[in-house]
């Protein structure tokens, strides 16, 4: 049997189990709303068929990491935003998608053992890292969108003050020059025992 043919039947069997699975627990749990909570694990696992096909179809059909990311972390943020009913966060959690696209590479990387496009993966997922907090924060403390549910109230303040922290320390080149100083006074230091 050729690989194209194994790999559909791989896929093509995953969707029947799937919706077999949802049938039976939709017969199952009849008085629970198991749709109306669960929905989005639809999601995820037609993501999860990208990752199927990735690891039948060998490290040349790697690629197949990107859109599997992208749709189970899309279904899992609906999960999330179904549970809390919080829908309006779609404002800037399409910030998220760069995080999952970054993700995707990252596993890309990871499974064809491409150094290259793992450090790609993980430039993309700080970029949409970064962005989600600015959007964020500029959505939920400008616009007052966010709910006050406690300690949420203080996410992206807190996440705000810590993207500030990191680029006036560590992309101003503080630590750098601070371990090149260490760096230079311990060669000092073992030049002077010479």
């Amino acid at each position: 049997m050729s690989n194209k043919r194994i790999s559909g039947s791989l896929v093509g069997g995953m969707i029947l189990i799937v919706l077999g699975l949802l049938s039976l627990f939709g017969q199952i749990f009849r008085g629970f709303p198991f749709l109306s909570y669960l929905w989005p694990f639809i999601i995820v696992g037609f993501g999860g068929l990208f990752f199927v096909g990735m690891l039948a179809g060998g490290k040349s059909l790697a690629g197949l990491a990107i859109p599997g990311a992208i749709i189970s972390g899309l279904g899992l943020m609906m999960f999330i935003q179904n549970l809390t009913g919080y829908w309006e966060s779609w404002a800037y959690s399409w910030t998220i998608i760069l995080v999952l696209v970054g993700l995707g590479i990252f596993i890309m990387g990871l499974y064809t053992e491409d150094t290259h496009h793992r450090q790609s993966g993980l430039r993309v997922m700080k970029v949409g890292a970064i962005l989600f907090i600015i959007f964020g924060g500029f959505f939920e403390l400008i616009f007052n969108a966010f709910r006050p549910y406690g300690i949420q109230q203080y996410l992206f303040p807190l996440l705000l003050v810590a993207l500030g922290i990191y680029l006036v320390i560590v992309r101003s080149g503080l630590i750098s020059s601070w371990h090149m100083d260490s760096n230079n006074q311990s060669i000092h230091l073992s030049e002077e025992k010479k």
